[in-house]
């Protein structure tokens, strides 16, 4: 790990997975959990919700347990109508945290760890079924003591936002869907022109996409599968996650607005907010200039 980066020694108050029905007959659950994390320099909150689409029989996207020791988030969503989906999910989130986790976290780091997770995740697959199998993935590390810095990655259409402080503000996109259209390429009999063309697990990547982004005090990150980002525009996700309520809730709610605009795919919503601890800053900063009064003092006196 960084000498930089967030230690393992952290503060964490987390709520465990929270399940309830959404009314429907085959009684779809929501899961959400919450977590908060200090250091001596910032309070990192984390939050998210995820909910079974109406044509599965169990939830193919995946997400970081959240009171993991790093800053590191991802969101996984097995790719529906391949083989063992949410197998391909799961098998992602946990080696890429197992790559990851208590290592120097920079942009190769990454996509190595996305391109080792694209050869294993295919050869488990393909150790259970002849058919192919893969997920669409987005990744968030956060870098320096500060957290003010932070690796996004992503492979397919799962997207990262970033959200500002106003409560007008539309969210940010800072991903690209790695569809057939954007990429410029022919999708295959039956497929759309929407599909992701890039997947882990499949053989498809080649070089991940990586990018580095600020993140100022206040500012939100926002992961998503298309279950979500497919049916909630920027500036009414920007105005969801800016209530007043539990963030943790605010997730949930932008789970239920997604299906409540005719999301029937899995949905998957996962946002960190990191906040600087002003009042330990203070302190700190007056203890560095009673330190330099005293040495000059000393100097006077010598």
């Amino acid at each position: 790990m960084s000498p930089d980066a967030v230690a393992p020694r952290l503060s964490v108050e987390s709520a465990p997975h929270e399940s309830r029905r959404d009314g429907d007959r085959r009684a779809r659950s929501m899961t959400s959990e919450h977590a908060v994390r200090t250091t001596p320099w910032v309070r990192l909150e984390a939050a998210a919700a995820s909910a079974r689409g109406k044509r599965r029989e169990v939830n193919e996207d995946c997400y970081s347990a959240l009171e993991g020791p790093e800053p590191l988030f991802v969101v996984a969503d097995g790719v529906g109508g391949g083989a063992m989906a949410a197998r391909a999910s799961r098998e992602l989130v946990s080696r890429l945290h197992a790559a990851l986790d208590g290592r120097r976290i920079d942009a190769l780091a990454v996509r190595n760890a996305l391109l080792a997770a694209d050869r294993e995740v295919g050869r488990s697959i393909a150790s259970h079924t002849d058919a192919s199998g893969a997920a669409t993935v987005a990744l968030a590390a956060g870098r320096g003591r500060m957290l003010s810095r932070w690796l996004v990655a992503w492979v397919g259409d799962c997207r990262v936002y970033r959200l500002g402080v106003g409560p007008d503000q539309p969210a940010e996109l800072l991903t690209v869907d790695d569809t057939y259209w954007h990429l410029s390429e022919t999708p295959p009999p039956g497929g759309s022109r929407d599909d992701p063309a890039r997947m882990v697990g499949n053989g498809a990547v080649s070089r991940p996409n990586v990018d580095e982004v600020s993140l100022r005090g206040g500012e939100m990150l926002v992961l998503c599968s298309d279950g979500v980002h497919k049916y909630i525009e920027p500036l009414d996700l920007s105005r969801v996650l800016r209530q007043s309520a539990p963030l943790v809730r605010r997730c949930s709610r932008l789970v239920a607005l997604a299906r409540a605009r005719g999301s029937s795919d899995d949905a998957t919503v996962l946002v960190v907010q990191c906040e600087p601890r002003r009042a330990r800053l203070l302190w700190l900063a007056a203890g560095g200039v009673v330190v330099v009064a005293l040495a000059i003092a000393l100097m006077v006196l010598a």
